[in-house]
């Protein structure tokens, strides 16, 4: 045996990750988010006020768990996602602008749901089971305009009639920004972003709507690709730099927080499982946003399961946390400046 095989095989054996890096999994390919299972996405928004909603749909009810790791979530219905709670499935997801006063978003789907027949009968109504989680845009554009039942039932309707999912500032990333440390004049235009991957049978894909406190880094090279300005809004400097700087604390960080995720998979797992699998698809959050799940920050991942395939939940869990990786990478890169916030191609 030669000198350089042996040396080869002697790589192998000490650096295990050699070979995997070498190669990809030519079984993962990228698939559209619309085409993880029968979900129905729908968005729309007020372009001049900075703020939109984006409502996920499943006609027959969607499995759904949630795990909220940041210290200021606006939501509604959450504990419908609790293992120890009856119902068993939801009919809806709301992502929304406008804080908590975007919340009333939900009742307008449940309006658009209850016309097509559907819901969970009690015998003398149906009652649409839709949850919700808002994120805080109103320093942005108008904070007098926010999402309402108006809106939610529009965006259900297209959801029904013309779905009309798109990355970039739509829906409820009409009005995300990030890296917002130093205040408004120093943060950059995010939006809402999506990935999936298909391994064999296996569907799982993210939406994502990145609105975060902290900075967004490419998780594949860990270089810093949006967040905190630099005084003269020419470069990028790091948020955890600035906090470690600085003597002083901030007054009021709740100046446009929360990111904001949907996991959709085509498994056959219940709440339990699936919260398990929203939990670990935090990960995808750590390793992309920094610093991410603050105080300040309402951070928040449903996962979804609307379909029937068995498979190993651990799996299900990693892939989850790439593809919210991804997604968030997409979200920035996809964002237009807007509001006189600069986006990721003004940098470049």
């Amino acid at each position: 045996m030669s000198i350089i095989l042996l040396l080869f095989i002697a790589l192998l054996t000490l650096v295990p990750g050699f070979a995997l890096a070498q190669a990809q999994d030519p079984q993962q390919q990228e698939i559209p988010v619309t085409g993880v299972g029968p979900v129905r996405i729908g968005q729309t928004e007020d372009a001049a006020a900075g703020t939109g909603c984006t409502v996920f749909i499943c006609d027959g009810g969607m499995r759904a768990g949630l795990d909220v790791r940041g210290g200021g979530p606006a939501s509604r219905e959450s504990q419908l996602l609790n293992p120890l709670m009856a119902a068993s499935s939801i009919h809806a997801i709301v992502l929304a602008g406008g804080s908590a006063y975007g919340l009333g978003a939900a009742n307008g789907v449940m309006a658009c749901l209850e016309e097509r027949g559907i819901g969970y009968d009690t015998g003398f109504a149906l009652v649409p089971l839709v949850a919700q989680s808002d994120l805080y845009d109103l320093s942005v554009g108008s904070a007098h305009v926010r999402p309402d039942a108006a809106m939610g039932y529009e965006a259900a309707r297209l959801a029904f009639e013309a779905p009309n999912y798109r990355d970039g500032n739509y829906g409820a990333g009409c009005g995300a920004t990030v890296g917002k440390i130093a205040g408004m004049e120093t943060c950059m235009k995010s939006g809402i972003g999506s990935y999936a991957v298909q391994v064999g049978e296996l569907k799982v894909g993210a939406v994502v709507v990145t609105n975060a406190l902290g900075d967004v880094f490419d998780w594949k090279t860990g270089t810093q690709i949006a967040g905190l300005l630099t005084p003269d809004r020419s470069a990028l400097r790091r948020t955890t730099d600035y906090m470690k700087a600085s003597t002083k604390i901030a007054d009021n960080k709740f100046t446009g927080n929360t990111t904001l995720a949907v996991v959709l998979t085509n498994t056959a797992f219940e709440k339990a499982q699936l919260c398990k699998i929203a939990g670990m698809a935090h990960d995808g959050y750590a390793r992309s946003i920094s610093p991410v799940h603050t105080s300040a920050d309402g951070d928040s991942i449903y996962a979804v399961s609307v379909g029937d395939l068995r498979a190993d939940q651990d799996l299900v869990g990693i892939l989850a946390a790439e593809v919210v990786s991804e997604a968030i990478l997409r979200s920035v890169q996809s964002a237009e400046s807007a509001f006189g916030y600069p986006c990721v191609s003004d940098l470049l």
